[in-house]
């Protein structure tokens, strides 16, 4: 999946010498993180976060609030003096999978989405997190799976096969390496319907063949190790 499919678009940016002021009544108002700053031909400059125009604000516990100074103070104070240049950005055809590992190493909110030096949009955690409800199945609801794969060629599929053999239909599935055993992976797939089954019969009958970590079902958690 690829950053155009889940980014926001018509995004809300500044110009280099929008007010701090006019930022911070924004923020308050749409209740969003970070502003990419673009020049007068649309290129991307910049970026101010929330925090940013927070640093600039003076705070309420210090007498004598320099912003009520009309012609001076905060009232000079411009988005390209606080804002932070050459921002971290992605093209829209990223894979999604990319822009949160970007996040995670950088420790950002949102990545400004930049297509041929124009601003096209941003992709922001928020975004991610509802790509990975969809990627994982969670979205759609129903039980869950976990299954411990030990390396071996064709496992996941014969683990698949072997669900739909069982009448078993399954809208998602989704794999990540082992957090405690080195060169393992985990399967979680996401099932729709059991058939004639109950979620404690299609247990047993794939514990015949896999290491099961646990299922999901109803919202509850059950752990099999």
């Amino acid at each position: 999946m690829l950053v155009r499919d889940w980014m926001t678009v018509n995004v809300m940016s500044l110009g280099v010498n929008s007010s701090v002021l006019d930022a911070a009544e924004i923020l308050r108002e749409k209740n969003i993180r970070q502003f990419p700053v673009i020049d007068g031909d649309g290129k991307l400059v910049g970026i101010v976060s929330d925090r940013d125009v927070r640093d600039a604000m003076p705070s309420k516990f210090i007498p004598g609030d320099f912003a009520s100074e009309k012609g001076g103070g905060l009232y000079t104070l411009t988005a390209g003096d606080i804002m932070t240049l050459e921002p971290i950005s992605v093209a829209s055809d990223t894979a999604m999978t990319e822009v949160a590992e970007i996040l995670v190493k950088h420790k950002v909110g949102g990545l400004p989405v930049v297509d041929s030096g124009q601003l096209v949009g941003i992709i922001t955690q928020a975004d991610v997190l509802r790509f990975l409800c969809t990627a994982s199945g969670s979205a759609r609801g129903g039980a869950q799976f976990a299954v411990r794969m030990d390396g071996r060629p064709g496992l996941l599929p014969a683990l698949l096969c072997d669900l739909k053999e069982l009448g078993v239909i399954f809208t998602s599935v989704f794999t990540a390496h082992d957090p405690t055993q080195t060169g393992f992976s985990n399967a979680y797939v996401t099932v729709e319907d059991m058939g004639d089954l109950s979620v404690e019969e299609v247990v047993g009958r794939l514990q015949e063949k896999y290491e099961l970590l646990f299922y999901l079902n109803e919202g509850v958690t059950v752990d099999l190790m």
